[in-house]
């Protein structure tokens, strides 16, 4: 099945295509000058302090570990899930072993990594029901605030499920294992017992649980700043709560999109479609679109070319290792 996403991303790259050429490529390199450099470098700049708040709000999870730690952790994660051609699970894989790699055990990473993904996902529900709320107020045209309601019943309901098998699965995966025997099942009913006491362990943290919560509600709302700073740069600026809503509905329809790798012309289509309903012209929403992929690959490229150079030394530490050349650093 490795084909799907191949197959996914050209399909998405001609969605995307095919969008500008309908809406005038010059049309929409036009909105992207309106925005210009500094509009540009000023949405950049968000987007990196979010991420670092991001990593703040992972660290809640894991007393006495380094902050930078988590950090690094998530800027590797957002490299991977929008710069790469990965799922956003693939992100997730990445930022685990980031951490690991700076002293994290491997158990209490791929746990802590559960319990933010899923803290960051139930904040994202409370973001898209605050943009719904906002969008009643302002009774946007085009947008049938019904369906809207219905993803977030679905989704809460999600939610709900996923923290559920988190606390109450693992201990039936546990059952399972135990009765399979020796050899690789006794593997893995060590392993699932060992991810179920750090899970548990995180989630009695109370306090980390909710500063994490509260951390990743705050960087979604301030997300729409960077929407809210483009259309102002490029004179054409619409008021906040709209960019609010704007940017809660496409992260929910990207969130629903997952198996898409980066999201590939669901980004674009919903910029155009939720756009529209504000008053934006397609050209305008398209723009908004690509400078944020343009945002994604400034800061993601140099952290993808720093996380290849880290794994790199750690391969060639290791052949040395193994050769017996001296090292003249510590693994």
């Amino acid at each position: 099945m490795r084909f799907v996403p191949v197959a996914l991303i050209v399909a998405g790259i001609g969605a995307m295509a095919a969008l500008v050429i309908h809406f005038g490529a010059g049309a929409v390199a036009g909105a992207l000058v309106a925005v210009g450099l500094l509009g540009f470098t000023a949405v950049t700049a968000i987007h990196v302090l979010l991420i670092a708040l991001m990593g703040l709000g992972w660290a809640a999870l894991l007393p006495h570990i380094r902050i930078w730690v988590t950090v690094w952790g998530r800027f590797v994660r957002d490299a991977g899930s929008e710069v790469l051609p990965l799922s956003q699970v693939g992100g997730y894989v990445l930022g685990t072993r980031a951490v690991a790699l700076a002293g994290v055990p491997a158990t209490q990473g791929a746990a802590s990594t559960i319990v933010d993904v899923t803290l960051e996902f139930v904040s994202q529900l409370a973001y898209v029901a605050l943009g719904l709320i906002w969008l009643l107020h302002l009774e946007a045209r085009g947008i049938a605030p019904g369906f809207v309601v219905l993803g977030l019943a679905v989704s809460g309901s999600l939610a709900v499920a996923f923290i559920v098998v988190q606390r109450r699965g693992i201990r039936f995966i546990d059952r399972i294992a135990q009765h399979l025997g020796q050899g690789w099942a006794a593997r893995t009913a060590t392993g699932a017992a060992a991810l179920h006491q750090a899970l548990d362990a995180i989630y009695r943290r109370r306090g980390g649980i909710c500063l994490s919560f509260l951390l990743h509600l705050a960087c979604w709302i301030a997300s729409a700043s960077e929407i809210f700073v483009a259309l102002w740069f490029a004179g054409r600026p619409v008021p906040f709560g709209s960019a609010m809503v704007i940017e809660s509905l496409v992260y929910a329809i990207r969130s629903t999109a997952f198996y898409v790798p980066n999201s590939v012309g669901v980004q674009e289509g919903a910029y155009v479609l939720l756009g529209g309903a504000f008053g934006l012209s397609p050209e305008m929403a398209l723009a908004l679109s690509l400078l944020k992929r343009a945002r994604d690959l400034t800061i993601g490229l140099p952290v993808i070319g720093l996380w290849q150079a880290v794994e790199s030394g750690r391969i060639w530490r290791r052949l040395a290792r193994k050769s017996g050349a001296p090292l003249t650093e510590q693994e």
